[in-house]
């Protein structure tokens, strides 16, 4: 049976396990999605009997007030994959920058758009910061350069000190910069520490962001885009069928930008579990990078099946194996509730 390389593929995870699974490989918002984004989303069913707004003009004007944006400088899609995909094939980019190990679908839209792609690894000896090392690799020999933040899989924020170097130099090298921000909102700066105020001076800054993570709705697929260049957003969105976005999407979009409270009320919890679980980790010899998001990526030196010992208990994690820059020891859990992680340490501790 074929697997997706991602998390939260229950449906492989069933062939080893059929019982109920508790899944740590998906990095969502651990208080769930909230109840009026769950009704709103079945009230949009019964106006699926109709074609959805192919231009998600009430959600995007939504989404503008919230992120204190104009609203043509909002383009929503079905997740920011499929922002990526539609950016790479609009702009059909010859040479393209990507830090490893990171989000695999930067990659993996720009070669298939028939790109060159250029890593950049980052140390593991240095938590898997990003440092100014890579300011030297925006030359005008680029056309696009990705950078996530925080980082997935390793959970570290961007300096904000750097981002404006790599602001600076990628617009004097007219390189188009791509900053995914999709798991900000769970991080411990918060919405705050985005780039949304950059988007005027630096119309080369495109922003990803999404609902999937903030409101736990990876099923509904909305995700969107910010930028104020607003012919480059004309471009990615002709590079899309239309009716994109279904109607029970931009139903509970609407109603979690009516909510934005729900990531904040998750940050408290997020940071005090994290810290919990980095210890408990540490304390059964993984080697776990601190993060400031609600995922964290651990080591466990020379054991390259955890994921399956893990599953037979009815627990899943993410393997790493497939990042470029991470090893076959190398896995991410999310960070859930109190209750759910002391489950996956009493599973762990069995397991090793």
């Amino acid at each position: 049976m074929k697997e997706s390389t991602h998390g939260g593929d229950l449906v492989s995870a069933r062939v080893l396990w059929a019982g109920e699974v508790l899944d740590f490989s998906a990095n969502l918002n651990p208080l769930g999605m909230p109840e009026g984004v769950r009704r709103a989303a079945a009230e949009g069913v019964e106006e699926a009997v109709h074609y959805p707004d192919p231009l998600c003009r009430a959600l995007s004007a939504a989404i503008a007030r919230r992120d204190g944006v104009a609203p043509g400088q909002v383009l929503c899609g079905n997740g920011a994959a499929d922002l990526v995909f539609r950016l790479a094939f609009s702009e059909g980019p010859r040479r393209a920058l990507v830090t490893a190990p990171t989000f695999s679908e930067y990659e993996a839209a720009v070669s298939a758009a028939g790109c060159t792609v250029v890593r950049h690894i980052l140390d593991r000896a240095r938590n898997f910061d990003l440092t100014g090392a890579v300011l030297d690799e925006l030359t005008p020999e680029l056309d696009l350069a990705f950078f996530c933040t925080p980082n997935n899989p390793t959970g570290r924020v961007i300096d904000r000190g750097l981002l404006e170097a790599i602001l600076e130099k990628s617009r004097a090298a007219g390189v188009r910069l791509v900053v995914d921000e999709c798991f900000l909102a769970l991080s411990d700066g918060g919405e705050a520490a985005g780039l949304a105020g950059y988007l005027e001076p630096y119309p080369n800054l495109l922003l990803l962001r999404a609902f999937t993570k903030s409101y736990a709705m990876p099923g509904l697929r909305l995700g969107y885009c910010l930028s104020a260049d607003g012919a480059l957003l004309d471009r990615i969105s002709r590079c899309a069928q239309p009716w994109s976005v279904s109607a029970p999407a931009q139903a509970a979009g609407l109603a979690a930008a009516a909510e934005p409270s729900h990531p904040r009320l998750a940050r408290a919890l997020i940071a005090r579990e994290r810290s919990r679980l980095m210890r408990a980790l540490e304390g059964l010899g993984l080697e776990v990078i601190p993060s400031a998001a609600n995922y964290l990526l651990f080591r466990a030196p020379g054991i390259t099946d955890l994921r399956e010992r893990l599953l037979r208990r009815g627990v899943l994690i993410r393997s790493c194996a497939d990042y470029p820059g991470l090893g076959e020891d190398d896995y991410r859990i999310a960070v859930r509730l109190q209750e759910e992680n002391e489950q996956l340490i009493r599973a762990m501790k069995e397991a090793l």
